[in-house]
């Protein structure tokens, strides 16, 4: 994931207007009553104790609330691709329509492409996941530090991000940049602009997300292939699961631009340039569709409990969906237990934010790809219309009680505050506390309190807390969602 772009201006009211249903495609015959359902019943992530149930939102409504010109959605169901749709425009500035068959950049998705890859090369004893990577890499050498004294660097590893490798994010590049090579990349030698991939603990001993650690998989790979990143890619998995429309060629090919979305920051504005590139491309380079992307967690559906599969074996696959560090696979995100164990990864590269999210047991899921910075709210607003349309267990609301305090201690929560890079300002009006964090929450986001310190949102499933020092004033807020903590330092 990538968090690198300029903020500019759009006025979203144009996203109205040019609003519509641009594609649709059924592989089985389905009550068209289910996707109208979708399209008109997005949900915030909480509902507040006695008071009325915010009415179902229209996805129309809701791209324009976020300034997302564009996003295609796929359905899986009883194990079959059941529908896939595109909405909006390729970009703000134009009215070419978003289909089916509209590119997007997958971001982080392509992690678990790149691992299935990696995994059908170990499927065929060309790779073992728990042997020293580097008995293999012969362009590029992982550099013996103190932390591979005693624990090499392997593949499982690498593809469960508990390498100890830095590097979370891998460098994205404009239009006109120059572009480095992989080794140039893998040692942070210019034209590269990210620090050299290096290890900064012990390999195997703790989760770290390092996209960095998939660009040793790239190399890795390209060394025991002997071919292409994109071409091994494209025999591995692509050809063979039936990912017709991807490609992981960077930058993407001149004859596909015609029909690839545009980027857009978090205010709707187009990317300069239209989208950055990506020359690690294990990371983060892959171009597809939701409906490809369909086929992939498909494949892994199937090939999980047995069926015919293209890629993997049942075993391999198996392997694959095992737990490993932090509720991480080899190279997805896990969560769930029995009926509704499932997989997942998000994707954000600058303009484009996606999620891909399947269960193991039921043969449902769905993809949800989006051209603007701001889609990261947008697409959880659609699974969970998705979920409640198909009775899945993940995506549900919340109910939270909202808690009565005097209005008068929000004025020592106002301010900003600092995280990571990010700028979050704290404000209150007419009674009410708001927060605002650009690329996060790019509008005014109303906070409810549930204690005189705590509070919660209702688009998001986030708590905050302000904590004080020992003088009684705000030092800092914490933010927990989805069982993770973030600290931000009041700055001001």
């Amino acid at each position: 994931m990538t968090r690198r772009t300029s903020r500019l201006l759009l006025a979203s009211t144009l996203i109205p207007l040019i609003f519509g249903i641009t594609a649709c495609h059924r592989s089985t015959a389905v009550d068209a009553s289910r996707f109208e359902h979708v399209e008109n019943g997005l949900l915030p992530a909480i509902s507040i104790q006695g008071l009325p149930a915010t009415p179902p939102m229209k996805l129309a409504d809701r791209m324009a609330y976020y300034r997302v010109p564009g996003v295609s959605v796929a359905i899986i169901n009883n194990g079959e691709l059941e529908w896939a749709k595109g909405y909006g425009t390729l970009t703000a500035r134009s009215t070419d329509p978003v289909t089916t068959g509209s590119l997007f950049q997958a971001a982080s998705i392509s992690k678990p492409i790149t691992a299935m890859a990696a995994l059908a090369l170990v499927q065929s004893r060309r790779l073992n996941l728990d042997e020293s990577v580097n008995l293999n890499l012969t362009s590029w050498q992982v550099p013996e530090n103190k932390f591979t004294a005693d624990q090499k660097v392997t593949l499982r590893q690498l593809l469960s991000h508990s390498a100890g490798f830095n590097v979370g994010d891998v460098g994205s590049y404009a239009a006109d940049a120059s572009l480095p090579t992989l080794v140039q990349a893998l040692d942070g030698r210019s034209p590269a602009h990210s620090p050299p991939i290096r290890l900064e603990m012990s390999p195997g001993k703790e989760f770290r997300y390092s996209g960095g650690g998939y660009s040793v998989v790239q190399q890795l790979l390209i060394d025991v292939a002997a071919k292409p990143f994109p071409d091994l890619m494209q025999d591995l998995v692509l050809s063979r699961v039936g990912m017709t429309s991807s490609t992981f060629r960077q930058p993407l090919p001149t004859e596909m631009e015609s029909i690839a979305a545009t980027g857009h920051d978090v205010n709707g504005e187009p990317l300069k340039g239209r989208w950055y590139i990506f020359p690690q491309a294990a990371a983060a380079g892959l171009w597809t569709t939701p409906s490809d992307l369909a086929r992939f967690a498909i494949e892994l559906q199937r090939s999980y409990k047995g069926a015919p599969n293209a890629a993997l074996s049942t075993d391999m696959t198996k392997q694959m969906l095992a737990p490993q560090l932090a509720g991480y696979g080899l190279g997805v995100w896990l969560g769930g237990q029995e009926q509704s164990a499932n997989f997942s990864h998000p994707g954000k590269n600058e303009g484009f934010t996606c999620i891909l999210f399947a269960y193991l047991e039921t043969g449902q899921g769905a993809v949800v790809m989006t051209n603007g910075d701001g889609g990261n709210g947008l697409f959880n607003e659609v699974l969970r219309a998705i979920a409640h349309e198909y009775g899945w267990p993940d995506y549900r609301q919340r109910e939270k009680t909202v808690t009565a305090i005097n209005p008068a201690v929000y004025e020592s929560y106002v301010g900003e505050y600092e995280v990571s890079g990010i700028r979050v300002t704290v404000s209150a009006t007419d009674e009410q506390l708001f927060v605002q964090a650009p690329p996060v929450w790019p509008q005014r986001v109303r906070l409810y309190p549930s204690g005189d310190d705590r509070f919660f949102l209702v688009d998001e499933d986030v708590d905050l807390t302000f904590a004080k020092d020992s003088q009684g004033r705000v030092v800092e807020m914490r933010a927990l969602a989805s069982g993770q903590n973030v600290t931000a330092q009041k700055v001001k």
